[in-house]
Order: C-alpha cells, then structure tokens, then sequence
C-alpha cells in the first residue's frame, strides 16, 4: 500500500545531516544541476554539504596540492570536485573514519570532514584516509532555507552517503546515488507530463 504525502513526510527526518540531497531534473538553479551533495550539517541554523558531481575542469588533488608547496606527483589523476557556490577557494575534504584530525567532523560513520592542512599533507605523505574527496567551495543553506526548498524546489532526499561513491569519477556520483535508492535516474523527466 502506498504511503500518502502527510505519512511519507512524518518518516522524513527532520534534518538531512550524512544523507545525499540530490538534484531532481529540471533543477532551476544551474549551480545545482545534477548536483549530488553530501549532506555534512544540518541543524535549526542552516544546512551546509558538500556537490561530489562536479570536477573542477584541468585541477587535480596533485596541482592543489602544488600551490601550498605540498608534492603529491601520486594524485595527479585525482580530481578536486566543485563543492558548491560558496566560498569557491575554501577547501574541504571529504574521508574516511581511518584518519581523524583536530578539526574533523563526522557526518556519517562512513564520513568525516575536515578543512586543514594537516589533512593534504597526510594525504600526500601516504598517511591520510584511504578514501577521500577533496572540494572547494561548497553548498549552503541559512536557518530554514533548506526546508523550505524541499517543499517547493527540485530535491530529492537519498540515503546515507555511501562509502563507494568515493571510488566513483564525480559525473558518475549522480546517478549512483539515486541507483542507491532503488531509482534509475535515466527515467526522470525534468518536466510534468500532461495526462
């Protein structure tokens, strides 16, 4: 039996921290088309994630590395996603529980945060997480902002943010998250039909 909309809204959770916020087609917004975004905080003040979807064309982990005096020759195939709209030279990276610094943040058990450079430096040194994402900028939301954009704009609520989709090439990160649903994002249409 189908849930109806008020019962479907009583499971949803009230805050969407360590889950995927997905961009629905036909998004309105182009920073966020086919945007996937790990949820990394979301309380009564705001929300913040981070888009995994989106390379920053020709910027690797290795040259970003290259422009703190840091060499990772390694990481040169590695590329460093568009987080989001927000502060666009701010970095971040998203790993795994395996390391843990002084300011990291857990979002999932699965998903740690953090924004030093104590991290990069682990990383190129072959002493960070051996799963991690690396963005710059990112996604975010003031007080209520975020709830009032589910209820009128293109999101899609996912699951926990899985640990693969690390291992994924972020164009891929989109459609996974959705097939991690149970949806087959090829059968969404960015536009209501008429019956």
């Amino acid at each position: 039996m189908a849930m109806s909309p008020e019962d479907q809204a009583q499971q949803s959770p009230r805050f969407y921290g360590g889950r995927m916020l997905l961009a629905m087609p036909g998004m309105s917004d182009p920073n966020f088309a086919r945007a996937a975004i790990a949820m990394c905080v979301h309380d009564a003040h705001g929300a913040m994630g981070l888009d995994i979807s989106r390379a920053i064309e020709g910027l690797s982990v290795a040259g970003l590395m290259e422009n703190f005096g840091i060499e990772a020759p390694q990481l040169a195939h590695v590329p460093v996603v568009r987080g989001g709209p927000v502060e666009a030279q701010r970095g971040f990276v998203l790993h795994g529980p395996d390391w843990s610094g002084q300011d990291s943040l857990a979002v999932t058990d699965e998903w740690q945060l953090s924004g030093s450079m104590d991290i990069l430096k682990a990383i190129a040194g072959g002493k960070g997480p051996m799963r991690f994402i690396v963005a710059l900028g990112y996604s975010g939301w003031g007080a209520g902002q975020l709830e009032f954009e589910m209820k009128h704009h293109g999101w899609f609520l996912g699951g926990p943010v899985p640990a693969e989709l690390g291992g994924l090439a972020p164009g891929r990160r989109w459609d996974a998250s959705f097939a991690a649903c149970g949806i087959d994002s090829r059968l969404l249409a960015g536009n209501a039909g008429q019956a």
